[in-house]
C-alpha cells in the first residue's frame, strides 16, 4: 500500500486554519456533456522527467503514449517526438541525460515487483544495467558535482537498508560511500563528499534530519521534526557546498524549509508558508532553488535565487492559478524552462517559457483530438463539516448540465496511505464517471496530508472508524447539494482506500450501496507481518500510525475486514495486481471468499502483469470499464441502461 513516509505524498493537515480557503459551494451546472467511452480519456497521455539535454537542444521525456511508459526525445526548436525505447512488457521512467553528452539515465522493475534497477541508455541504443543483480532495490540519488560521477543506493548486502555508492560516469564501476545499518533515508550527498544528508522515521510523528560527516562518522542532528511522514522528507546541499537544507515543522502547523550553514552553523529560514513544503531541488546549471509547496491540493514552485534565496518572479503564481504547476530550467544558465500545467479539466500540458521576455509555447499536450475540454470538468476543492465538526476537505465533480433532482448517483473515493491525498489533476476514472453520470468526490479525510500535522494525526489508531466516519458524514453534505442520491452512494478507493472501502461495508455495512476495492488491505496483522525488506524503515510508521502486529495483534483484528467479513451485505469489486509487494494477492483472495460465502454479489478481476498500482494502460482501460458497469448494476439500478 501507499504510505505517508513516500516521497510521492504531501504534508498533513491544520483542522481550521484553512477552512476558508476554498469556495463553499459546489461547482455549477452547465450544458450536457458529449459521452465518451472509457478508451478515448484512456487515450489522454501522461509525462514524466521532461529534462533539457546538456546542450539544451532536446527535451527528453516519458509518455503512455502506447500504453506502456517509455522514454521520448523531441527538439526544443519544434517538431514531432522521437521513441528511444520501445518496451511493450515493462514499465520506463526516465531519470535524465548524463552531463556532458546525450547517454541517459532511467529505472524500471519487473512487472510491477518495485524491484527497479538503474539503467543507462547509450546513443546506439543499447542499454545497461548500472545496478546489476538479482533480488534487489536500486534508487536514483543524483549527481557529484563535477558530472564525473553519479550515487545511487541499493538494499544488495542487507534487504533492511540502503547503502550509498558512487558509480563513475565513464565505465559505471562504483565504490561505497556510506554504510547504512539504521534505515536512514539517502537524501543527497554534499560537493567533496565529506557530508552526507539522511532522513529517519522515528514513528509517524517524528522524522528527524540528519547531517552524517563521511571523515568524522559524526551525526548532526538538523532537526527531530523535520516533516511529518506525509510531506517535507528530502534534504539537500547548495551548489558551492557551504549550506545544507532541510525541511521542519518544529513549532509549526507546516513544514516550513530551513538552511544550517556548515562554517558558522547558523540557522536561518529559506521558506515558510500557511501550507506545506513539500520538495526543494537546485536548477541544473545551480543558477535557482524550486521550492514547491503544496497549496490546496495544488503544486506551487517558488523559484529562489540559489545563492540569495531570495524570491524570482517568473509569472507562475498568475498562470493557470486553479492548476497544479511544474518547472525545470535548461542547463547553463540558457534563458528557458518548461512549465507544466494540470487540472480536472487540463491533462498535463507543457509550456516552453522563455525566462526573458516572460513568452511560453505550446509543446506538448495530453489531451487528444478525439476529446472536446469542454466536456471535461473542472473539479472544486471545497470543505465541509464532519460528524464532530472537523472541517474535511476533498475536490468535488459535479456532471455537466445536472440538475438539482436529488437522484443522482454518486461515488466517494478514497486515497492510498494512510495518509496520502486526493489532489488537483486529470484523473481519468473520475472523469469517466462523472461523464457517465456519477457525482464524484475525492475526500482527503482525516489522517490525510496537505494542511498541517494536527488534522494528519487525527486518525491515529482509530483506522476504519474516525476516518471511515468522515466518508459517511460526506453522504450527507452530497445530498445537500441538491444532486446527490444518499441511498445512490458508493465507497471506492486503492490501497489504503481500499482497506476504507472494505471498512466501509463491514463496519458501516448500511451506509454505501456497493464498494469497489482496488488491491485493499483486508487483514491487518498479515500485511504489517509481510511488509517488504526494504521497508524497514515504515514499519516504526506502521507500528504507531496503525498498530503494532506484535503487541496489538487483537486490535489489529478488530479493525480488519476479514474477521468480520460476515457483516458485509452490498455488492463488491475487488481488483488486484498479482505481482503486488505491498498488498499481497492473498488479501484479496481471503475477503472475495468470505463474501461470496454470505450470498453478496462478488466480482473479482486479477491483473497477472500488475503491481501496487495498475501502471499498464490497457489494463486501466479495462478495471475503469469494469468499475462503471458493476456502479451501473449495483448503484444507478438494474434498471437503467449501460451505455458504452
Amino acid at each position: 500500500m501507499t504510505t505517508k513516509p513516500q516521497a510521492v505524498l504531501a504534508a498533513a493537515f491544520l483542522v481550521t486554519a484553512c477552512a476558508a480557503a476554498a469556495p463553499q459551494t459546489p461547482p455549477t451546472a452547465e450544458a450536457p456533456a458529449e459521452r465518451y467511452t472509457i478508451e478515448q480519456l484512456m487515450a489522454v497521455d501522461s509525462f514524466g522527467c521532461l529534462c533539457f539535454s546538456p546542450d539544451n537542444e532536446d527535451i527528453l521525456f516519458t509518455s503512455l503514449r502506447t500504453g506502456i511508459r517509455n522514454l521520448y526525445v523531441m527538439p526544443v526548436s519544434g517538431g514531432e517526438a522521437r521513441a528511444l525505447t520501445r518496451s511493450e512488457k515493462e514499465t520506463v521512467e526516465a531519470i535524465g541525460y548524463f552531463p556532458e553528452d546525450k547517454r541517459i539515465l532511467f529505472t524500471s522493475d519487473q512487472g510491477g515487483d518495485e524491484r527497479n534497477h538503474i539503467y543507462v541508455l547509450e546513443p546506439d541504443g543499447t542499454q545497461t544495467d548500472a545496478t546489476p543483480g538479482t533480488g534487489h532495490v536500486a534508487r536514483w540519488v543524483g549527481w557529484a558535482e563535477d558530472g564525473q560521477s553519479f550515487y545511487v543506493v541499493t538494499n544488495e548486502r542487507d534487504p533492511r537498508y540502503f547503502d550509498l555508492y558512487e558509480h563513475a560516469a565513464d565505465d559505471y564501476s562504483r565504490r561505497l560511500i556510506f554504510q547504512n545499518e539504521r534505515a536512514y533515508q539517502i537524501e543527497d550527498v554534499s560537493p567533496g563528499r565529506r557530508y552526507v544528508a539522511l532522513t529517519r522515521i522515528h514513528d509517524n510523528a517524528r522524522i528527524d534530519a540528519v547531517l552524517h560527516d563521511t571523515e568524522t562518522g559524526d551525526n548532526l542532528i538538523l532537526s527531530q521534526s523535520a516533516g511529518h511522514v506525509g510531506g517535507g522528507r528530502f534534504a539537500l546541499f547548495s551548489p558551492d557546498g557551504s549550506d545544507v537544507l532541510y525541511p521542519t515543522m518544529k513549532g509549526r502547523e507546516f513544514v516550513a524549509l530551513r538552511r544550517r550553514d556548515l562554517t558558522t552553523g547558523e540557522d536561518s529560514v529559506v521558506l515558510e508558508a500557511d501550507w506545506d513544503v513539500s520538495s526543494a531541488a537546485f536548477s541544473a546549471e545551480d543558477r535557482y532553488l524550486v521550492v514547491n509547496v503544496n497549496e490546496n491540493a495544488r503544486n506551487r514552485p517558488y523559484v529562489l535565487d540559489a545563492e540569495t534565496y531570495e524570491r524570482v518572479d517568473l509569472g507562475l503564481k498568475d498562470f493557470h492559478p486553479e492548476a497544479s504547476i511544474g518547472i525545470a530550467f535548461a542547463n547553463n544558465a540558457a534563458p528557458m524552462a518548461v512549465v507544466t500545467v494540470s487540472k480536472g479539466d487540463t491533462p498535463e500540458e507543457v509550456y516552453l517559457q522563455d525566462l526573458e521576455t516572460g513568452e511560453r509555447r505550446l509543446i506538448l499536450t495530453a489531451l487528444p483530438e478525439t476529446v472536446n475540454k469542454a466536456d471535461l470538468v473542472d473539479g472544486e476543492v471545497i470543505r465541509f463539516a464532519s460528524y464532530d465538526g472537523v472541517q474535511v476537505p476533498g475536490i468535488l465533480y459535479i456532471p455537466k448540465g445536472a440538475k438539482k433532482t436529488g437522484d443522482w448517483p454518486a461515488v466517494i473515493d478514497v486515497h492510498g496511505g494512510p495518509g496520502g491525498e486526493n489532489r488537483v489533476g486529470y484523473n481519468p476514472l473520475s472523469q469517466y464517471l462523472v461523464n457517465h453520470g456519477y457525482v464524484v468526490f475525492e475526500i482527503n479525510n482525516r489522517g490525510s496530508s496537505g494542511n498541517g500535522k494536527t488534522f494528519y494525526h487525527l486518525d491515529d489508531h482509530a483506522h476504519g472508524d474516525a476516518d471511515l466516519d468522515d466518508v459517511v458524514a460526506a453522504k450527507t453534505m452530497l445530498a445537500e447539494t441538491g444532486y446527490a442520491d444518499p441511498d445512490k452512494i458508493a465507497i471506492m478507493g486503492g490501497s489504503y482506500g481500499g482497506y476504507m472501502t472494505l471498512a466501509g461495508l463491514t463496519f458501516r455495512p448500511e451506509a454505501f450501496a456497493a464498494g469497489v476495492d482496488i488491491y485493499g488491505v483486508s487483514n491487518w496483522p498479515r500485511l504489517l507481518k509481510s511488509t517488504p525488506a526494504w521497508w524497514e524503515d515504515l514499519r516504526r510508521l506502521l507500528a504507531t500510525e496503525v498498530g503494532d502486529p506484535e503487541t496489538e495483534e487483537n486490535y489489529l483484528r478488530s479493525i480488519s475486514p476479514y474477521f468480520h467479513a460476515d457483516k458485509i451485505k452490498r455488492p463488491l469489486l475487488v481488483l488486484q495486481g498479482a505481482n503486488d509487494p505491498r498488498v499481497l494477492q492473498e488479501e484479496s483472495d481471503d475477503i472475495v471468499a468470505k463474501v461470496r460465502a454470505n450470498g453478496v454479489p462478488v466480482e473479482y478481476v486479477v491483473f497477472p502483469d500488475e503491481g501496487h498500482g495498475f501502471r499498464k494502460k490497457a489494463n486501466q482501460i479495462e478495471a475503469n470499464r469494469t468499475i462503471r458497469e458493476f456502479l451501473d448494476r449495483y448503484v444507478k439500478q438494474a434498471e437503467q441502461e449501460v451505455s458504452p
